[in-house]
Order: C-alpha cells, then structure tokens, then sequence
C-alpha cells in the first residue's frame, strides 16, 4: 500500500509516471529512467557478489527523446523507475521544418511533437498519415508510422 501511495504522489507533484522495480530484474529491451529520462535498455551487465559487498548492475540505455548513451551502476537489489508509456494515435495534420501537427484519434486534440531524429520515420511523415505516439513522462514522441 504504501507503494502505491508513493507513485501517486510523486504522479501528482511531478507529473511524472513511473513504477518500481529492482535493478537486477532489469533485461535488455525494457526500459528505465535513468538521470530523470526515460531510455530503452540495450545492455545489461551483472557482476558477482563480492567477499565485503553485494552483486552490482551496469545498466546500459539509450534515451528515447534524444538519442543519447546513459549508463547507471547499482547495487542488483536497489530500486530503479521504470517508466509508464502511453500510446496512442494520430493523425499528421501538417509537417513543418522542425514540428509536426498532430491530431489525436481518439479525443481530437491538436498537439505539436519534434520531428523525430529516425530518418526512417521522419521521410513517412506527410498529412493525413496515421502515426503512434508515446506519452512518456509529459514528453511525446512519435513511435512509428502506421
């Protein structure tokens, strides 16, 4: 109970959507907060309990809103966030230099994301072309094109 107390608080004062979960369950795939951003995990090394210490966990992750490398290091039974994506769909409304006009699907919101860095992605956009977006912590990103 009191676990859940603390993720709507912290949900609550900051925004921020996360739940809990011990490092050394971590895999590679999933994803973390690691320095107050959301990252997908690509690496995720364990090392042996040593004669004075416990196990150790270098977890390795990519963020997922601007590309960069973040590294954590911590004891395997210490607790690290792990963020609440929400996805959704939208709709392209207009494509401009920088941002992107969207139209969400399901309420008929108008919102702007950042084109993302993913050439891939960023050569489908058009208007009229449905994409998924990721609510991650207050921040969208626009996922993969339908």
């Amino acid at each position: 109970m009191i676990l859940k107390l603390k993720y709507y608080k912290n949900n609550l004062n900051n925004s921020m959507s996360y739940k809990i979960a011990e490092a050394g369950d971590i895999k590679e795939g999933s994803y973390i907060i690691i320095d107050d951003v959301p990252c997908r995990v690509v690496e995720v090394e364990k090392s042996k309990t040593g004669k004075h210490g416990s196990a150790k966990v270098r977890i390795v992750g990519i963020s997922l809103l601007d590309g960069s490398k973040k590294v954590l290091t911590t004891p395997s039974d210490s607790q690290v966030n792990i963020p609440i994506i929400e996805k959704k769909y939208a709709q392209v409304f207009n494509v401009l230099p920088d941002k992107v006009q969207l139209m969400d699907l399901n309420t008929y919101e108008f919102f702007e994301v950042a084109i993302p860095e993913s050439k891939e992605i960023a050569g489908k956009l058009a208007q009229g072309v449905e994409v998924e977006i990721w609510d991650i912590m207050g921040h969208k990103i626009i996922a993969r094109v339908k």
